[in-house]
């Protein structure tokens, strides 16, 4: 089949399905941005906002669908921001009642869709924000998105080694499987295998996320109405997924380098150490799509196909090759890495947001957004 897909389109040429945002400033250094879309309509959503008091990081990696992944990237920051500005602070319990916040509009978002649109109950998303206040690092985490710093072995050294930050919520580690297992025993099919890989009651592989309300609602899982949109599933007892997201936090040291957040589209195809190695031996200019070159390149050859051969097949159908994926690279300037008491007296902040959709914005020079700009 991919044969017939390359006879037809392969091509070289630019690839109309990637997008990059150069370096741009944010308040500890800089930072750069590239997606490339794989699937019919663009899952993954992206940004970074600069406010007097933080950085905000967030990679948003839909499945199902778009829907939440947008509806995170036009929600999740404005409560961080308002929760921040209210307490006139930031902390882990602030991130954290952001990311109910945003989970319980969007049930409520089904709630009201429903029976109109059933569909929606089925769409969910994986969430990884980073959060830079001084040299302080949070970093909160549903799904298998990850966070990776690189950072100096020893300040007299020219070595860098990765570190990951956080970790993937994905029934394929044995230890979330059987996390999984184990709070669910009254379940026996709760985790199986299907589709060759293992997944949550057949269908999903990731344990956390936004959305997904047809898992964490059993009303909305058995109701026939939904059941004409999704794979068969047994009857659900009780929520099998969770929206709770593990937090990090860390004080940085001028031994940290660079952060890179990226979907797991992304580190599906270079290791930790790779994509780590690549950011400290090259220039800033371009470093995320550098990246992102390079994960297609490693998907093209697993395939047995040309980059030139991979770029000419058209969205939808280039996800036989790789997922969605979005790569940010944060540097981390140790002038700026001091403890400070944040700003709270200015509600402004500039946002970088990632397009929704990198065909439609490549081929008309446009982008139209599920939700308008915060």
């Amino acid at each position: 089949m991919l044969r017939s897909y390359l006879r037809c389109f392969g091509k070289s040429g630019a690839d109309e399905l990637l997008w990059d945002q150069d370096l741009k400033p944010h308040t500890a250094g800089d930072f750069s941005i590239s997606v490339v879309q794989a699937n019919s309509t663009l899952e993954d959503q992206g940004q970074v906002v600069s406010s007097p008091f933080a950085t905000f990081i967030g990679v948003y990696d839909g499945h199902g669908g778009f829907d939440a992944s947008r509806f995170i990237s036009a929600r999740l920051f404005p409560y961080f921001h308002r929760f921040c500005m209210e307490q006139k602070m930031v902390s882990a319990d602030i991130i954290r009642e952001a990311f109910v916040a945003t989970e319980e509009e969007f049930l409520r978002l089904v709630q009201d869709s429903w029976p109109r649109t059933p569909k929606l109950a089925s769409v969910g998303s994986c969430c990884l924000v980073g959060v830079i206040v001084g040299n302080v690092l949070y970093v909160a985490n549903l799904g298998d998105s990850r966070a990776v710093l690189g950072r100096y072995l020893d300040l007299d050294e020219d070595e860098v080694a990765a570190e990951r930050l956080t970790r993937d919520h994905n029934v394929a580690v044995e230890e979330v499987r059987k996390e999984v297992i184990e709070l669910h025993a009254d379940e026996p099919d709760v985790v199986v295998r299907a589709r060759g890989v293992w997944r949550i009651k057949g269908i999903i592989q990731v344990s956390r996320s936004i959305g997904d309300v047809f898992l964490k609602k059993p009303e909305y899982c058995n109701d026939p109405l939904l059941q004409q949109f999704i794979s068969p599933v047994s009857p659900l007892q009780q929520a099998v997924i969770t929206a709770e997201p593990c937090i990090y936090t860390r004080k940085l040291t001028p031994h940290d380098l660079f952060l890179i957040f990226a979907s797991d589209g992304f580190w599906e195809q270079l290791s930790d150490e790779d994509a780590v190695e690549m950011v400290f031996n090259n220039p800033r200019e371009g470093i995320a799509k550098r990246l992102v070159k390079a994960a297609l390149e490693a998907a093209a050859k697993k395939m047995e196909v040309s980059c030139n051969e991979l770029k000419g097949i058209p969205k939808g159908m280039r996800r036989h090759l790789h997922d969605d994926m979005t790569v940010i690279v944060v540097y981390l300037d140790t002038h700026y890495l001091a403890p400070m008491v944040p700003s709270f007296e200015s509600e402004k902040y500039i946002s970088t947001n990632t397009p929704t959709d990198i065909f439609s914005l490549n081929r008309r020079g446009s982008d139209s957004r599920l939700c308008p700009e915060p």
